[in-house]
């Protein structure tokens, strides 16, 4: 199943690029719905260097979610198009019935400089499939609320 967002965004693409690799965005974009806190020694870095990186999350503040890991890669693209790709996932907790994951936020230049932004997830959670893709669909049009919103700050 998947879910796709294609945004135009009120700031620069390199600003933008910034922010899909920071930590503190993939926090406030996901908040209040989902609080994520790091699991790697010293926390959160300030850019997500390629890599894994374990998270907890928690639910509307109240609910255990379980322990994911965001797995971080930048593939290389010929065209002007920066690419983050995540293909983690769950480790525990409700949401370890996904069986594939792969998110990808892709970032370039609008005509008229602003940036457009487009954002995949793929997944797959066997007969689980369908109403957890209820579940990501409202929550990928939360973050893509939160993004419109931040996006202005990000100079």
């Amino acid at each position: 199943m998947r879910i796709v967002l294609k945004l135009v965004l009120d700031c620069s693409p390199d600003a933008a690029w910034r922010a899909v690799r920071s930590p503190a965005v993939f926090r406030a974009v996901s908040a209040p719905l989902v609080a994520f806190v790091s699991l790697e020694p010293g926390g959160f870095p300030t850019s997500w260097p390629a890599g894994k990186h374990s998270v907890r999350a928690t639910a509307l503040g109240v609910f255990a979610a379980g322990t994911q890991v965001i797995d971080i890669s930048f593939p290389p693209r010929p065209d002007d198009v920066r690419v983050v790709r995540d293909t983690g996932g769950a480790l525990d907790g409700p949401l370890a019935v996904v069986t594939k994951w792969r998110h990808s936020m892709a970032i370039s230049a609008a005509p008229d400089g602003r940036t457009l932004y487009r954002d995949r997830l793929v997944f797959e959670a066997g007969l689980l499939t369908l109403p957890i893709w209820l579940f990501y669909w409202g929550f990928w049009q939360w973050r893509a609320f939160r993004l419109k919103k931040l996006a202005p700050g990000w100079r």
